[in-house]
């Protein structure tokens, strides 16, 4: 074997240990958060506290989003990470309680929280066995969250549950659409930074859950 074979061995070497080592610690820091915003949302079904609506959720969500990108490279970026997610389980408590509310609310959480279990680790799975590279997904997942969002919004201050749900069910493809991206990312080499692959991660999650809850919810009560 020659120097260059060589050198592209050990470099292929590092690689895969780099990346090993990525996703060990962004999914370690997802479990951590997820205990965290899941420990939060708790205390505030706990307290009753209300929901702190949209206008301040989507202020404290983008500033501690901005902070935590800024942050990123340094320890205070992991503070800035439980900050954000902690915040987001306080805004999940009183939804996940109006739910809990409803004569099979316990089953629709718990449906909700079991599809997002299963499709997030089904797909996360399958982006890392198969190493398929989903980068080109990134332009559609862009406009469509971006859509998503706009028309979301629309549906809240309109008050357009039909549009609401169309927004709900479109989240849930674009949060799977974006878990397989950000997992193909982390292998690829796009994104190194584990973060902001927990951050995006988790944001997913959050999505799904909150999207199937919406729409499991809506189904329920049809029937």
């Amino acid at each position: 074997m020659n120097y260059d074979s060589q050198t592209t061995v050990v470099r292929s070497q590092q690689s895969v240990l780099q990346t090993n080592k990525l996703l060990r610690n962004t999914y370690a820091l997802l479990a951590m958060t997820l205990g965290f915003s899941a420990a939060v949302a708790g205390v505030s079904m706990a307290l009753n506290l209300p929901h702190p609506g949209i206008i301040i959720t989507l202020l404290g969500y983008f500033g501690l989003l901005f902070l935590t990108a800024k942050l990123r490279n340094s320890v205070w970026g992991l503070a800035a990470v439980f900050g954000l997610t902690g915040f987001m389980g306080l805004t999940l408590g009183p939804i996940i309680s109006a739910y809990m509310s409803l004569p099979n609310g316990d089953q629709i959480v718990m449906q909700a929280l079991g599809g997002t279990g299963i499709i997030f680790l089904a797909l996360s799975a399958y982006a890392i066995k198969s190493e398929k590279d989903f980068s080109f997904m990134g332009g559609f997942l862009m406009v469509g969250i971006l859509v998503a969002f706009l028309a979301g919004l629309a549906a809240i201050f309109f008050e357009m549950p039909g549009l609401s749900l169309a927004v709900s069910a479109m989240f849930v493809l674009l949060m799977s659409g974006l878990i397989l991206y950000e997992t193909s990312n982390i292998i690829h080499g796009g994104e190194t930074n584990y973060i902001m692959a927990t951050v995006t991660l988790y944001v997913s999650i959050y999505n799904l859950f909150t999207s199937l809850l919406h729409l499991l919810g809506a189904f329920s009560s049809s029937d």
